[in-house]
């Protein structure tokens, strides 16, 4: 009995302890629930976290969300109106063009009625075609203006649910700007708390910087906007101011056609001989002006000008390198055949009739004239706007087919002042730009030219345009 009793002893004994192995395996188990509740705490303690820090994040979220910059694109239909305008008047451009390049190819031929009438009725063509181009142009630009208060009207909206989030940021961040970042992880019961606050916090400045570079940026683009919405208006109010002053030159050149007619009876030798009447009468006032001029230079100091350089005068006529018209036909000095071999007193930029023409420099028109006495009897400069400048120097605009301003006006550089036109002594559409030495400048009358002709010391325009 003894034996079996104590057998059984040491088998207790040994069934209580167990081996090392089964100590390692006790042990990984509890080791193992100690991580698995602890990560169970974690995890509850992170939703358990404030909710207000969940509810910061999303209420970021949600103004982030609703306030991203997003511009609204026009309606497809109106950009496609748009790009058809456009390709309207890139295709007018190219008529005016064509019938622009008939017209100076015939200058230097042989002047017959037939020609003369074929002219003027090129003229005809290509002043209606600048009509329709302007019209067109004025719906362009309404259609312009209209796709602009789009991005306009989108910017406003982002503008203020911009300025809702940077509010709602700051608020949130003001219920925490009393706290350091010590008391802000010493006040939560775990770490992982302390460090979602923290970086809560870090987020919520990071989003305010973001929100406030976003805001700056579109109250960019809505004055952007604004600004060019401006700008078209007052292009299409010019427009508007132009199309209706190319239609009275229009009727002025069919008025003029059928007076050509009804002077020469549509008869080539009446033709002729007022023709050889008109450049008799044109040379001798050449002539009186050449001399009147050469008179004044030799009395002319020429250091009283001002120093050559570019820039002083801006060009008169949008040229075709820069996107215009207007393309230089004679330069100043160059031998003319109009006057018999006599130099060139200005720059003539060739450009159809009606292109607008603009003040060169800020100034004061000194005279606006008319050396015509009818359409036939065409003398001189024709219709002339000269201005005179703060510099000494005086700007001629001749062979107009409209002036818009008046002796008096105060222009500025770039303002409108005319239209460019076959007016004067001259064989086609242009514009003669001269430049004179302002005191020099006196206004005679030469007849038979109507009006006054302005005459003085010439200077060349290249020298400071």
């Amino acid at each position: 009995m003894i034996g079996l009793s104590v057998r059984k002893k040491f088998i207790s004994s040994t069934r209580s302890r167990p081996s090392a192995r089964e100590r390692r395996d006790c042990a990984s188990v509890k080791v193992s629930e100690i991580y698995f509740f602890a990560d169970r705490q974690i995890y509850r303690e992170f939703f358990k976290i404030n909710m207000k820090y969940l509810t910061i994040l999303l209420s970021t979220f949600y103004f982030l969300l609703f306030s991203v910059v997003v511009f609204a694109a026009a309606p497809e239909e109106l950009k496609q109106s748009i790009e058809q305008k456009t390709q309207e008047l890139e295709n007018i451009g190219k008529q005016i063009q064509e019938n622009q390049q008939k017209l100076e190819v015939v200058q230097g031929e042989k002047k017959t009625l037939q020609k003369e009438v074929n002219s003027v009725q090129t003229q005809i063509k290509q002043i209606d075609l600048g009509i329709k181009s302007s019209e067109i142009n004025i719906e362009k630009l309404g259609l312009e203006v209209e796709s602009l208060q789009y991005n306009i009207s989108d910017s406003e909206k982002q503008i203020i649910q911009k300025k809702e989030a940077i509010i709602e940021i700051l608020r949130e961040l003001q219920q925490k700007e009393n706290e350091s970042p010590l008391l802000t992880f010493l006040k939560n019961k775990t770490l992982s708390a302390g460090i979602f606050e923290a970086q809560t916090l870090a987020d919520l400045n990071s989003n305010l910087s973001m929100e406030v570079n976003e805001l700056t940026f579109l109250k960019d683009d809505l004055t952007f906007s604004l600004d060019k919405t401006t700008e078209k208006k007052q292009e299409r109010e010019t427009e508007n101011f132009t199309l209706k002053n190319k239609k009275a030159i229009a009727d002025e050149i069919k008025k003029g056609k059928q007076s050509l007619l009804e002077q020469t009876k549509n008869q080539e030798k009446n033709y002729q001989k007022q023709l050889s009447e008109l450049e008799k009468q044109q040379l001798a006032i050449s002539d009186e002006i050449s001399e009147l001029e050469d008179e004044l230079r030799r009395t002319f100091d020429p250091s009283l000008l001002p120093s050559k350089r570019p820039g002083i005068f801006a060009w008169p006529i949008k040229l075709v390198k820069d996107g215009g018209t207007g393309r230089l036909t004679q330069r100043q000095g160059e031998i003319s055949y109009l006057y018999r071999g006599k130099p060139h007193n200005g720059l003539d930029i060739g450009a159809p009739i009606g292109t607008l023409v603009y003040a060169a420099e800020d100034g004061i028109v000194e005279a606006v004239d008319n050396n015509d006495k009818n359409y036939y009897r065409k003398y001189q400069y024709g219709k002339y706007v000269l201005i005179k400048h703060n510099n000494n120097m005086a700007t001629l605009y001749a062979h107009l087919s409209k002036q818009v301003v008046g002796a008096g006006d105060v222009v500025k550089r770039g303002d409108l002042i005319g239209y460019s036109g076959n007016t004067g002594y001259s064989t086609g559409p242009h514009l003669h730009f001269g430049v004179y030495w302002a005191p020099s400048v006196v206004m005679k009358s030469i007849p038979p030219a109507n009006g006054l002709v302005p005459v003085g010391v010439i200077i060349n325009p290249e020298d400071y345009l």
